[in-house]
């Protein structure tokens, strides 16, 4: 027999109590660490170099000190020695070298360049403190020439106490005209460019190059005419001051 059922026996059922979804946190999103820069590697820029221009294997040019020798070299032989006694130019004898002055033949050595034998003089110059190699066919078109006599010597203290001629007032013109005579390198022309370069120098101060000028004239004049005369350098400045004052 079916029981009954009874509003009294059924029990009410809890209503079920509606939770509220929980939301999930999101979880911590990690700050991504800023991008570090990358920066362009520059690559080494390779340090300027100057280009040297080619030098020219010529015997023409005089080697100086710091110049590279022709590429052997041989001692000189007895019987070469005695054929130096016809060259113009003789072993510690003084010379003069335009534009660079005084200087004396150290000695006379035979090298082979460019598969050539070739004769030099080896001369030493006392001021610039350098030693150049001049090949003996070439020195004479150098200006390579003796010391002058005294009696020479002599005249060029007499040239520098003498009137001066009128000269040109454009100083680049007057300094052309000193430096040409400068290199023709006799003591005389010498004389002359002191004279002209000092004289200027009372009427209106020089430029610096026309100065430079005098210093380098007045300087190979004094290394000679002290040479000739041998006399103490300084007694022969003196000597040449006095004369140009006293005209």
């Amino acid at each position: 027999m079916k029981s009954k059922t009874t509003a009294k026996n059924i029990k009410k059922a809890k209503p079920v109590k509606k939770t509220k979804p929980v939301a999930k946190k999101p979880a911590a999103v990690k700050k991504a660490a800023p991008a570090k820069k990358i920066t362009a590697v520059k690559k080494p820029v390779p340090a300027k170099t100057k280009l040297k221009k080619p030098v020219k294997k010529t015997a023409k040019t005089a080697i100086q000190k710091k110049t590279a020798a022709p590429q052997k070299r041989k001692a000189v032989s007895k019987s070469q020695k005695q054929s130096f006694k016809h060259l113009k130019y003789s072993l510690n004898q003084k010379i003069v070298y335009p534009l660079h002055g005084v200087g004396q033949i150290m000695s006379i050595e035979e090298r082979v360049f460019l598969e050539k034998k070739i004769l030099y003089y080896v001369i030493y110059l006392d001021v610039p403190d350098m030693t150049v190699m001049m090949p003996v066919t070439e020195a004479e078109e150098r200006g390579i020439r003796a010391i002058v006599s005294k009696k020479e010597a002599q005249k060029a203290l007499t040239v520098i106490a003498k009137d001066v001629q009128p000269i040109s007032a454009d100083w680049k013109m007057r300094y052309q005209m000193n430096l040409d005579l400068l290199k023709q390198g006799s003591v005389l022309d010498i004389a002359k460019v002191v004279r002209s370069l000092y004289n200027r120098s009372k009427i209106k101060e020089l430029p610096i190059l026309e100065r430079k000028l005098f210093d380098n004239a007045l300087k190979l004049l004094i290394d000679e005419i002290a040479y000739s005369l041998e006399k103490d350098k300084d007694q022969v400045e003196t000597m040449i001051f006095k004369k140009m004052e006293s005209e």
